[in-house]
């Protein structure tokens, strides 16, 4: 295991049920805490701390709404959209070996209406990885990726 390992970071921003929850709701089109309430049924006050936590962390931005300034609206930010992957692939995991029970719905490409492929880890080449085939190594070891493509 690496010391200082970004992961640490990672979980204290969203590492709890309800802010994945929250995630996927935004992701589904979720904008007011009304909506996010609606679909969650989470408690208004366990809601308005994970709202402010993702704002805090700058996975989700705080914005007047256009129609009525008197409401707010969360929006992902560029952050907080890089996180698409990582939901996506807990989902899928979930469908796999979270229960006994079909998923009641799966995520398809916009375009031909067909299941997204799982999410897997690849190499710089496109190979698939699997956990015997990767290793950690100091940062300052590693050739930057955009730098390998070019050698």
């Amino acid at each position: 295991m690496v010391a200082g390992c970004n992961l640490d970071a990672a979980l204290e921003a969203v590492g709890e049920r309800w802010s994945f929850l929250i995630l996927r709701g935004a992701f589904n089109g979720a904008r007011h805490f009304e909506q996010f309430q609606s679909v969650l049924g989470i408690a208004r006050n366990v809601l308005a701390n994970r709202l402010a936590r993702l704002v805090e962390h700058g996975i989700l931005e705080r914005l007047p709404c256009l129609d009525d300034r008197r409401r707010v609206e969360y929006r992902l930010t560029p952050k907080g959209e890089a996180l698409l992957p990582a939901v996506v692939a807990l989902r899928q995991w979930g469908d796999r070996w979270g229960c006994e029970q079909p998923p009641k719905a799966r995520l398809v490409d916009d375009r031909d209406n067909r299941p997204i492929a799982e999410v897997r880890v690849h190499a710089h080449d496109g190979r698939v990885l699997g956990l015997g085939d990767m290793h950690w190594e100091p940062a300052e070891a590693v050739q930057p990726l955009a730098e390998a493509s070019a050698a």
